[in-house]
């Protein structure tokens, strides 16, 4: 861990004077939790900002029938619970670990509040990012409403090709790099393991993709 804690790594937070990570980090301590442990439950009280140090959080929530939607898996450097910083006073989500080594570091909303009032730059930041964050979702339940699963995981590859892609000269493919297991993205877009390897091997056939553990090559534009 470096000296000034880890969200000097983190380019939200890059703004921030050197002082305040010092100040901080005397008074704070990093909540662990295994797989399956939940961070927080719908209608916990919300007061406080998550920022995800390793591992992975899943935030979702149960519908009327009682099914899981998973709305977003986040990973190192994601900042979750933001809405509190908005004045949601209860969670209309869960948060749970889906790592058993996940370390998370929690900043209560005043603690946040103060750091956004003494620089604004880190302000303007954080309200952009909660923005940025609601539109992705707005266009990801958009897909789960209205698009096929075939179609959903062709845009979810593209999404993932923004976040995680880059294009290798020898070939010209955009190869992905990401976090996620299968089970993740078959709940990311709404379907079943088994379906979604169904549908991988499609694309692979038709010589779209190759697809390993934790890289996917895309041959060509899919989207």
């Amino acid at each position: 861990m470096k000296s000034l804690w880890f969200f000097d790594d983190v380019n939200l937070f890059k703004v921030l004077c050197p002082h305040k990570f010092k100040a901080y980090k005397g008074h704070h301590d990093f909540d662990c939790y295994k797989k399956q442990d939940y961070i927080y439950f719908e209608e916990d009280s919300a007061n406080k900002v998550y920022l995800i140090e390793k591992g992975k959080v899943k935030i979702g929530y149960y519908n009327e029938d009682g099914n899981e939607v998973v709305k977003a898996i986040l990973t190192r450097g994601e900042l979750f619970g933001e809405t509190a910083i908005l004045g949601e006073d209860k969670r209309a989500e869960f948060a749970q670990s889906v790592d058993n080594t996940t370390s998370i570091c929690p900043v209560g909303v005043e603690t946040m509040h103060g750091l956004m009032r003494d620089n604004q730059t880190f302000s303007l930041k954080i309200y952009k990012l909660i923005g940025f964050k609601l539109k992705r979702l707005e266009r990801r339940l958009q897909i789960l409403l209205f698009k096929d699963a075939k179609t959903r995981l062709v845009e979810f590859l593209d999404e993932l090709c923004t976040d995680y892609g880059y294009d290798c000269e020898k070939t010209g493919d955009k190869v992905i790099h990401h976090p996620y297991t299968q089970r993740d993205i078959a709940s990311l877009i709404g379907t079943s393991r088994p379906t979604l390897n169904i549908l991988l091997n499609e694309l692979k056939e038709e010589n779209v993709i190759e697809f390993g553990r934790k890289e996917i090559r895309i041959h060509k534009k899919i989207a």
